[in-house]
């Protein structure tokens, strides 16, 4: 069986991040009205193919605990209509924000749209959640880009581990 290192990342100050510019007609939009099915939608379109499966035979009810929490917002990223990507920030207690699931639809890996969604994502933990602390984590299962574009954005390597 093949080993998966998890790699932990975080940053500490909002001066940290390493914008990449907005993209032309793409458009994030907060699902402000929370729907636990939207959500199981969006980890299934985006993770289905870097082995998201640790969330996929959870049931409704804790599906819906888990999106429906005040402490979860979600982000959806569209791109002429469609579901280009999508991201979830979950707020602690103590104002650490986590990049819960982060990710793109599969039509629009490869177009340049990771960087600026990221940037988006990270603007909205300080601003929005008012982060003291913004955190991820990811593995070497994900898109082999996945890593150099939370470095590129800002954020430093503070753990891994391997299973």
């Amino acid at each position: 069986m093949s080993q998966t290192t998890i790699y932990y990342l975080e940053m500490n100050q909002a001066e940290q991040l390493n914008e990449k510019p907005k993209v032309d007609g793409l458009t994030i939009s907060e699902a402000i009205i929370k729907e636990y099915r939207f959500n199981r939608f969006l980890y299934s379109l985006v993770g289905e193919q870097w082995q998201w499966l640790d969330k996929l035979n959870e049931s409704d009810d804790d599906w819906r605990a888990y999106a429906e929490s005040d402490n979860l917002r979600t982000w959806v990223a569209y791109y002429q209509g469609a579901i280009a990507g999508y991201f979830e920030l979950e707020i602690s207690a103590e104002q650490e924000v986590e990049i819960k699931y982060f990710g793109l639809a599969p039509a629009f890996i490869g177009k340049g749209f990771g960087g600026y969604l990221l940037t988006y994502a990270i603007q909205q933990a300080w601003t929005i959640c008012n982060a003291k602390r913004v955190w991820v984590h990811t593995c070497s299962l994900d898109h082999p880009s996945a890593l150099a574009n939370y470095q590129a954005r800002g954020f430093v390597l503070y753990h891994q581990e391997i299973e």
